[in-house]
């Protein structure tokens, strides 16, 4: 199971300001790249905030994390639903997804006794699980959003981390285990994507 499977009805919600900001002329991949710009921005200043101690900072996470995934929405179905699907649009997506994810999540590696290494880590398995993903679309069949580990999944945790450093919590140990937690569950979502994938596009040369 992955957050992502309630991405349908999240979509759903968002439609009528999709139409509108339409309707004003915006594009997929102005949302696309503007919530990159963002999130590059926002992963700057924490990385500054992280490095003096300043992780108050860190209570903006959760809510941009829960806006951008509303932006992710919104520009999917401007793409689908308004004709602005296209190759770079594509491109443009799975790249800013990646991009902004490090930027987001690189900062973690800057708080004292958590282990910079495994907040790297974490980065690079998150990076390997969206290139899995895309690997089964290159084989013929559809993009794979298999959990435990998902885009939508990490940002709820990392989210509820921001939230809990924010208020005032100090990082230590704990957050460790945490990250290490997450590590574990990635490495489980890139063997569920690359096991499925590949079953996918066996049964479909079967046919």
């Amino acid at each position: 199971m992955t957050l992502y499977a309630l991405k349908p009805r999240f979509q759903a919600l968002l439609r009528p300001l999709a139409r509108r900001l339409h309707a004003g002329g915006a594009t997929a991949n102005q949302v696309t790249v503007g919530t990159a710009a963002a999130s590059l921005l926002l992963g700057g200043g924490l990385a500054l905030a992280a490095a003096a101690g300043e992780l108050i900072w860190f209570l903006l996470l959760p809510g941009w994390l829960l806006l951008r995934m509303a932006l992710n929405a919104i520009d999917g179905v401007l793409a689908r639903e308004f004709g602005q699907a296209s190759r770079l649009g594509a491109c443009l997506n799975e790249l800013a997804d990646v991009v902004a994810d490090a930027a987001l999540y690189l900062p973690f590696a800057l708080l004292p006794a958590t282990g910079g290494a495994l907040a790297v880590f974490v980065v690079v398995l998150a990076n390997v699980a969206e290139m899995a993903a895309v690997v089964a679309t290159g084989n013929g069949s559809g993009r794979r959003n298999d959990g435990p580990m998902g885009k939508s999944d990490r940002a709820l945790v990392f989210g509820a981390l921001g939230l809990l450093l924010g208020c005032g919590i100090p990082p230590g140990p704990w957050l460790a285990w945490v990250l290490a937690m997450i590590a574990v569950l990635l490495l489980l979502t890139i063997g569920n994507r690359v096991r499925r994938g590949v079953a996918d596009q066996d049964r479909s040369e079967q046919h």
